[in-house]
């Protein structure tokens, strides 16, 4: 005889009765998946989480008492081992990070048919991640983005200095230390924004908000007249 499988046990967590009722009805048909529970915010859905243990959650973003981020950092620090699934209307970078970075293996959006809840259902339940073609492009071009440049304390206080047209020798007079020190801080400044020169490293800092408008305001024309 053929192996016979239980049905997938999922819970269905939004705080809009209607959305909630209009996901079960599209999973209802679907006879590998079995909707067990259903919570109007994330505190319901932790408590359905540890009286069921479905094997998927699919939860929505945006709730009260408890946001789905955080229903979705608890649910996968459980003992249930449930999947968390986010389903919701909104797709932004920070809505996508914070949801993948709380655990959720899969990010779908409301206008998904019902084959492919279903089939996210599967393959969630399997482990596997699941996203919405519009939230993969999204993730795509943030791992693309090249990585914040973080200046230490002295080198923004030497920036500074050279957004004010500073020489080497009067900005180490300022800050009281060595020319040499004020040259490698530089150098360390340029190698980071990826400039080479003086000017070009004011214009990008203040590009990158790096520099305060004050700074920029202060700033004169002897900002590319010394060398490194």
């Amino acid at each position: 005889m053929p192996e016979v499988h239980e049905p997938l046990r999922i819970v269905v967590v939004d705080d809009h009765t209607v959305m909630r009722a209009g996901v079960v009805a599209l999973l209802a048909p679907v006879p590998d998946i079995s909707v067990v529970g259903e919570a109007g915010d994330g505190r319901e859905a932790l408590d359905l989480v540890e009286r069921l243990a479905p094997d998927v959650a699919l939860v929505d973003l945006r709730m009260p008492v408890m946001d789905g981020v955080e229903a979705t950092a608890a649910i996968t620090a459980g003992p249930a081992g449930t999947r968390v699934l986010i389903l919701t209307t909104y797709d932004t970078d920070v809505e996508i990070e914070r949801a993948v970075e709380a655990g959720a293996v899969g990010y779908l959006l409301k206008d998904t048919t019902a084959d492919q809840l279903a089939e996210a259902v599967r393959a969630a339940a399997r482990g596997e991640t699941v996203l919405a073609p519009r939230v993969a492009e999204r993730l795509v071009a943030l791992m693309r983005r090249p990585a914040p440049v973080v200046l230490t304390s002295r080198e923004r206080d030497v920036l500074g200095a050279v957004a004010d047209g500073l020489s080497n020798a009067e900005i180490g007079r300022r800050l009281v230390i060595a020319e040499a020190t004020v040259k490698t801080h530089l150098l360390r400044v340029f190698a980071k924004l990826d400039v080479s020169d003086r000017t070009h490293a004011v214009v990008v800092a203040l590009e990158r908000g790096l520099l305060t408008r004050r700074e920029h305001a202060r700033r004169v024309g002897g900002a590319g007249t010394h060398p490194a």
